[in-house]
């Protein structure tokens, strides 16, 4: 054992038996992770829709623990901060540029508040002007940027409710905005932490099924339901820029608020009881009703019951009235879908949805004006004569494309195309938009044609393409394709079809992703718009490489493979440890499952869960492998999940090791959520792997009885399947040393902090080496500074322990694993 061994070893055994009193503080990861995971991130660059001007997002690289140990309320969905009447779980910006695409740099937006906490961000129609909210100690105000001379500046005091949604909508005149405040009388939240309880919580089924999934954050009680109310509540407000802000409607618990374009009326959503404690707020009862701008009332367009009871399946939605919107191509047409299988996917009928058109002033009948065979997905409007139209059913993955022609109302939709919305090859690609005068997104048209941006993914490679289609004949001729090959380009716009100029991202797997203008018609090198460095100089001389190889059935896989700076890959003298990471993904056709949609061009970037890091500590990194799971036919995916997984991961493997690169022997697999959840599988049911990480996974799916991940069935439709996949089933089975993770407050569907738990604890009682950490505050992702770099940190522990130095004294849980 080398002596440097001996020392971590030592030191980690000391920090165990510290333990059995005291727990262990934040760590951070040795300096070559630390210096990649604690940097300043590059902005997130947004352009406005005519693609001349530029806004630059800047946020740090993480929150902190005092941030997310602020109060918070969890209730019907929500997790808000009560005291500042915003989600708790926001992302803040804290600081904004704005860059002309013809100009020079950027330039700093001044006027902006001390400490700012951004987020909420609306452009105004004319795009002129960016709203957004900054939240400070004590509540959440507006405020607007003027783009021209990148100034902002404060609309009103911190009273706004931003509880739930975005609560900033803009006149159609860019002179004020709609804003939800909170009422001027708001009755105090019930402080249910010291209520002396009046009686039991009763729920009731009235025989009706209710086959929901395993929600989070339901009300559970009548107070639940009383704060629920609370915050929900707000009143509309007219913010002027100039001027004073007045009422313009009274309070309620508003969801939606959407002007038509003319700028004459406004759809309001706004939620009702009964509450629901087994569905999250987005299936409560709720009304649709237009009202003028002067806040008279014009008509109720919906007023949707609770929907507890939907019927089973993923294609499952509400009967009536859903969908509802403006037309964006007319002044104020209302349009919408209505299922007509009654919103049950068993119901056989020829045509799933019919949709329908409202004008104003709504005292006629609507009229229908289209149908589709599956769901309507959407409707991109372009004028009288042309709109695009999609249908798709997730049951056979399928997806359609259609012409509409509006002036021709109720005849058939003329289909364009039709597709496995998972074959990435097939993919034609998305139509280019434009804002109408109205500010509305409309298709973009010139005399009948219509462009597509598509990401180009064929068996060669990634492409991205320009094609200009003739709608009415379908027809379609390229007007530009990628051929870079040392580079990865992304299509961001079509600048001007005349002179031939778009707007590109480039990047390599050391250059950070850069905006260019390229043009098509010139022979000139893109003209760089933005110029952000490599924050992650640490990889320089890392090798990034895309493997292709084949499952022991023939179906093509792949997988990013990373080494070390310096290796010797010819040599090969040094056989390395590997991470493995992935996330398995289901399908329903060999060849959608098989295709290549990874670019080896692609900038390589360590988000906090990558497994990228270890690249430098050593290892050779394996990441974003294959994990298709297909189930053809009659035969679902989940039907033979287990097998797959584990032909998934020899492959891979094999691979890797066919190279000569690897000491297959010391070979550690992780993932998060359902990929933690593989993780378990994987270490459950094969020899393949010296050790595990699983972080925030579900392991008893008997716990998730209506359904998961892409799972339609019921436990009690499939039990065999439900239990089979279960690695808490067969805990017995599992002797591999597995690293659990888990965020203490999680808040995705299924993946309950218990999970991780139970899991332990069942692990512990049949001797397996298992570790389990509960980061404090955390929801499903992980979002504080101490949080990740102690993930970090036990990441690295755990694999140098069991991995690197498999067969040199790492052979035993550590002293605290029962903490």
């Amino acid at each position: 054992m080398s002596i440097r061994w001996t020392l971590l070893a030592c030191l980690w055994l000391a920090a165990g038996t510290a333990l059995a009193q005291d727990a262990l503080p934040y760590q951070t990861p040795p300096a070559e992770i630390l210096q990649l995971a604690d940097v300043q991130r590059p902005p997130s660059v947004v352009t406005d829709s005519r693609k001349t001007r530029l806004v630059l997002f800047y946020r740090d690289a993480f929150k902190s623990l005092a941030e997310l140990s602020d109060e918070e309320l969890r209730l019907g969905g929500l997790r808000v901060n009560p005291r500042t009447n915003i989600a708790s779980t926001a992302t803040y910006f804290n600081n904004l540029q704005v860059q002309e695409l013809a100009g020079s740099g950027p330039r700093q937006v001044t006027g902006l508040p001390a400490a700012p906490r951004l987020a909420n961000f609306v452009w105004s129609p004319d795009e002129t002007r960016l709203a957004f909210t900054h939240t400070t100690r004590t509540g959440v105000e507006v405020w607007v940027l003027e783009l021209a001379s990148a100034r902002a500046t404060r609309l009103t005091e911190a009273r706004v409710n931003g509880n739930v949604g975005n609560p900033l909508t803009w006149f159609r005149d860019n002179q004020a905005l709609l804003v939800r405040m909170l009422p001027a009388q708001r009755p105090a939240l019930i402080d249910t932490s010291r209520q002396v309880p009046t009686g039991p919580t009763i729920s009731i089924s009235d025989g009706s099924k209710a086959q929901n999934r395993t929600y989070q954050d339901l009300l559970k009680n009548p107070q639940d339901e009383a704060n629920f109310a609370v915050l929900a509540t707000s009143e509309l407000h007219r913010v002027p820029l100039k001027g004073r802000a007045t009422l313009w409607r009274g309070a309620g618990m508003y969801t939606g608020e959407s002007f038509s374009p003319d700028g004459r009326y406004v759809l309001l959503r706004t939620l009702k009881k009964p509450f629901s404690y087994l569905v999250p707020y987005s299936r409560f009862p709720f009304s649709a009703d237009v009202v003028e701008t002067t806040g008279k009332p014009v008509v109720t367009v919906v007023d949707a019951p609770l929907a507890e009871n939907l019927p089973k399946g993923f294609m499952a939605v509400r009967a009536g009235r859903r969908d509802i919107e403006w037309r964006a191509d007319q002044p104020a047409t209302l349009v919408w879908a209505e299922a007509l299988d009654k919103g049950d996917p068993a119901v056989d009928v020829p045509f799933r949805d019919e949709a329908f058109a409202w004008d104003a002033p709504f005292t006629a009948a609507p009229r229908s004006i289209f149908k589709t065979i599956d769901r309507v997905q959407g409707v991109l409007w372009g004028d009288d004569r042309h709109a695009i139209v999609t249908d798709y059913w997730w049951n056979t993955r399928n997806t359609r494309t259609y012409l509409f022609d509006p002036s021709r109302a109720g005849e058939p939709l003329r289909e364009l195309a039709s597709r496995n919305y998972q074959d990435q090859y097939s993919d034609p690609g998305e139509f280019e938009t434009r804002r109408n005068a109205a500010g509305q997104r409309v298709l973009a048209l010139d005399d009948g044609q219509a462009h597509l941006i598509g990401d180009g993914f064929t068996p060669e490679g990634q492409f991205p393409f320009i094609d200009r289609m003739d709608l009415a004949t379908g027809k379609k001729e390229s007007v530009y394709t990628s051929r870079l090959t040392g580079q990865k380009e992304a299509i961001q716009a079509l600048l001007d079809p005349e002179a031939g100029t778009v707007l590109v991202r480039l990047e390599s797997p050391t250059e950070f992703p850069n905006y260019y203008i390229r043009h098509l018609k010139q022979r000139i090198a893109p003209v760089p718009v933005t110029h952000f460095g490599n924050p992650f100089k640490g990889l320089q001389g890392v090798h990034k490489e895309v493997l292709t190889y084949t499952r022991a059935d023939g179906l093509p896989l792949t997988g990013t493979l990373y080494l070390p700076a310096g290796y010797d890959r010819t040599a090969k003298s040094q056989k390395l440890p590997m991470v493995m990471w992935a996330y398995p993904a289901e399908y329903k056709d060999r060849d959608s499952a098989g295709q290549n949609t990874t670019n080896p061009n692609e900038f390589i970037f360590p988000s906090y869960g990558s497994p990228i890091y270890w690249v430098t500590r050593g290892y050779a990194v394996l990441d974003d492998a294959a994990f298709p799971i297909v189930g053809e036919g009659k035969e679902e995916p989940n039907d033979s999940f287990v097998t797959q997984l584990v032909a998934n991961a020899k492959a891979a493997i094999d691979a890797v090791d066919a190279l000569g690169y690897i000491d297959r022997t010391r070979v550690a697999v992780g993932g998060h959520s359902y990929g933690a959840f593989m993780t378990a599988n994987l270490l459950t049911h094969s020899d393949l792997f010296a050790a595990g990480i699983a972080r925030s996974g579900a392991y008893n799916r008997t716990l998730t009885p209506f359904g998961f991940q892409q799972e339609e069935r019921n436990y009690w439709e499939a039990p065999e399947v439900y239990n089979g996949m279960s690695p808490f089933m067969h805990v017995d089975k599992m002797k591999t040393p597995l690293l659990l993770v888990h965020g203490e407050a999680d808040n995705n569907s299924g993946t309950f902090t218990m999970q991780s738990e139970r899991y332990f604890n069942a692990l512990k009682g049949f001797g397996a080496p298992t570790r389990l950490v509960l980061l404090p505050k955390e929801s499903h992702g992980y979002a504080a500074k101490e949080s990740i770099l102690h993930l970090l940190w036990e990441q690295d522990q755990w694999l140098e322990r069991y991995v690197k130095h498999k067969g040199q004294g790492g052979g035993s849980a550590p002293a605290n694993a029962d903490r």
